[in-house]
């Protein structure tokens, strides 16, 4: 089911056609008791969305007994910080919506694929508890993720950077400051909600410095992580399902949301 995130005056609208309105698409289980759910991002260097990280991730996530959401946040043309407030706002929404949906409102992830990953970095170090005079009801609820998983993700916009998602989101000539600001790896807090994060090593689209990177962020803040590194893997391979090494990512996943208390236990 497609749920738009704002019915109606949605924010820094350029008139562009249907397919770029910010949506997402419900994969919710029928459970009866409360659980977990994580709203996907897929990658594309914030110029496109990749199909096969989106729809399969949702239901590999059923499968785990976890509902989940692909969110269709915009791309270029739209600049930043417009992807940001569409996840911030799916956030929000799923919050808002939890109890008709039978979720647990403190259960509410997000998880990201190169460019997506760093939307879902962004995410996780850039939030707010929501703005309690809100008319909008939904804007009341916080945009702080539960947890983060990032896969091959693009972190910083500073060191081993991958150049286009810069471009797509910042323009040709971005200031140092507004790439500071979009560098994940410098904006770790101790509110910073718990990450899993995995990347290959020989990475040639996006190098694996950029998780490395924000591995040591999160543990100077001794924020909980967890991070695999596969020794070999081409970047955008999603659930890997054709990888026998490296599909042991899901694995590996799963095991670490259930300590989160998502899914299966």
């Amino acid at each position: 089911m497609i749920h738009k995130l704002w019915p109606d005056n949605v924010p820094y609208n350029q008139g562009e056609n249907g397919e770029e309105e910010p949506i997402i698409t419900a994969y919710l289980l029928e459970k009866q008791e409360k659980h977990g759910a994580i709203i996907v991002c897929p990658g594309g260097g914030y110029a496109r969305r990749a199909d096969h990280e989106g729809e399969p991730v949702a239901k590999w996530l059923n499968r785990l007994g976890i509902s989940a959401f692909v969110l269709n946040y915009r791309v270029a043309p739209y600049k930043h910080p417009v992807p940001l407030h569409d996840l911030q706002r799916a956030i929000r929404y799923v919050r808002y919506h939890a109890e008709k949906w039978n979720l647990d409102k403190q259960k509410i992830g997000i998880l990201g694929f190169s460019a997506g990953g760093h939307l879902v970095s962004t995410a996780a170090t850039q939030f707010d508890s929501g703005n309690k005079n809100a008319s909008d009801l939904i804007e009341r609820e916080s945009s702080k993720p539960d947890l983060a998983v990032l896969c091959y993700p693009v972190i910083s916009f500073m060191e081993s950077y991958h150049e286009g998602s810069i471009i797509n989101l910042l323009g040709e000539n971005a200031s140092t400051d507004q790439r500071l600001l979009l560098s994940s790896e410098r904006n770790v807090s101790e509110a910073t909600p718990p990450i899993f994060l995995w990347h290959t090593a020989d990475d040639a689209a996006v190098p694996v410095e950029n998780s490395l990177m924000f591995a040591q962020a999160l543990s100077k803040q001794k924020v909980p992580f967890e991070m695999h590194i596969f020794p070999s893997g081409r970047h955008g391979l999603g659930l890997a399902e054709e990888d026998p090494i490296v599909n042991k990512w899901t694995d590996l996943c799963q095991a670490w949301l259930s300590k989160q208390g998502f899914g299966l236990n």
